[in-house]
């Protein structure tokens, strides 16, 4: 989160700065809301390759067009992630515009972690856990483990926030360049394990050098569009004051 509010210009990180913690509490919300209602699992993921092959052109951008081409349920079913993102660019929009804070904190937090998940390359795939390629837990491993592990060694470098002009197509394309990485990480595991099942510091060592760049950049450019979607959306609530 701090990553993100790094990005920002001065006219709006003040507002962030000091909702860091309120942001940093809630940023896990849509997380903790799939126990509740398992419906909400559909929103932190895509499954590209169910629409054939990259860049998938065959999946619409517009929700309605895709709806009318593909039917609700597939949608549902192979996921809803850049169009939840969408959504709640333009929830953060309407309660900035209204001047509905408490609103917009929130909006802004649960925006973050889905913008967040466009950067998981294994969101964005059938084979999320690795259980196509007979490698189980690739994604923990990958997404998780690497940084619990080697986090203070990342040299992450976000760029500056920037409006983008349609956060819908911006969520698209998030995924899709997360969905290149698949197998160059998929490579990197299998050759770290050396033909192995067991995860010893050697393998995530080895894991690591050949993936790193990678992790690296996803979690930089990660941070560059959680604060560009923030931007954005005060920008197009037409840049109004924003309380301390």
């Amino acid at each position: 989160m701090n990553k993100a509010i790094d990005t920002l210009p001065q006219d709006i990180r003040p507002f962030f700065e000091s909702n860091l913690a309120l942001l940093s509490q809630h940023v896990t919300d849509p997380l903790d809301a799939i126990a509740k209602s398992p419906a909400e699992r559909h929103n932190h993921f895509i499954l590209l390759d169910k629409y054939g092959r990259f860049p998938f052109e065959a999946l619409p951008r517009n929700y309605k067009a895709a709806v009318t081409k593909f039917g609700k349920a597939k949608l549902d079913a192979n996921g809803l992630l850049p169009w939840q993102i969408g959504v709640y660019s333009e929830k953060l929009t309407e309660a900035m515009k209204a001047g509905k804070w408490d609103e917009a904190r929130l909006d802004a937090a649960i925006l973050a972690n889905y913008v967040a998940e466009a950067h998981d390359p294994f969101n964005t795939t059938d084979n999320f856990d690795g259980h196509l390629s007979a490698q189980p837990g690739v994604n923990e491993r990958f997404a998780s483990t690497l940084i619990d592990r080697y986090s203070s060694f990342f040299p992450m470098r976000p760029n500056d926030a920037i409006f983008i002009n349609d956060p819908t197509d911006r969520a698209f394309e998030a995924c899709l360049s997360s969905h290149s990485w698949l197998e160059t990480i998929l490579l990197a595991d299998r050759n770290a394990r050396h033909g192995e099942n067991s995860f010893t510091d050697e393998y995530y060592d080895r894991f690591y050098n050949q993936a790193a760049a990678i992790l690296i950049r996803q979690l930089s450019d990660a941070a560059t569009d959680v604060g560009s979607f923030w931007l954005t959306a005060w920008v197009n609530a037409g840049r109004p004051q924003l309380p301390r």
